[in-house]
């Protein structure tokens, strides 16, 4: 091969690096993960997840096309028309899980230590959640179509809390609480 040719292979390959991957990218992380949709058949809650690798495939030569790759409705309606991408085409962004739990505890304080949450990033230790039989839960335990009827019945707790708490229910033998120096203060008075 002459060194023209190797030129332009090259030149040719960075370019389509460089004008492909970025929309194969970006498809992929924009539609990765768990997703919960309205059910166009029920009109309940479903749990879904996208085939990311086919829409970052066909992102790359055009608009990403949408299918499922997973869905709780599955394996008795795998046959369905899959009408709830439209939802997700609409608003990827809303479906996530991981976005809808992150939005819910923007604002909220820890139950526990009442330490406000801010931000939650997905790279970050994932808060927990306190049922009303006082059960803690992780985001991995979630299923996606319950998202809403649990958040309407837990409370927040930080990652600190959940680690401390589960720790100590399920070794109470190991754990020694000494009391605060208020209580120590006061009582040395």
């Amino acid at each position: 091969m002459s060194g023209e040719l190797i030129l332009v292979i090259v030149i040719v390959s960075f370019a389509a690096l460089y004008f492909v991957v970025p929309f194969a990218v970006g498809a992929y992380m924009k539609y990765r993960g768990k997703m919960v949709v309205t059910c166009p058949e029920t009109q309940k809650p479903a749990g879904v997840e996208v085939d990311v690798k086919h829409a970052a495939l066909t992102a790359a030569v055009g608009q990403p096309e949408l299918r499922l790759k997973d869905c709780t409705r599955w394996p008795e309606r795998k046959d369905c028309g899959q009408e709830c991408l439209m939802q997700i085409e609409l608003a990827p962004e809303d479906c996530l899980v991981r976005n809808i739990l992150a939005e819910w505890y923007r604002d909220e304080s820890c139950a526990i230590c009442r330490k406000p949450f801010g931000e939650i990033h997905v790279l970050d230790h994932k808060p927990g959640l306190l049922g009303p039989d006082s059960k803690m839960t992780e985001w991995a335990e979630i299923r996606a179509e319950q998202i809403n009827e649990i958040l309407a019945t837990h409370k927040p707790i930080c990652w600190n809390c959940l680690v401390t708490e589960s720790f100590v229910r399920q070794h109470p033998d190991l754990v020694f609480e000494r009391p605060s120096k208020r209580v120590a203060e006061s009582g040395k008075r």
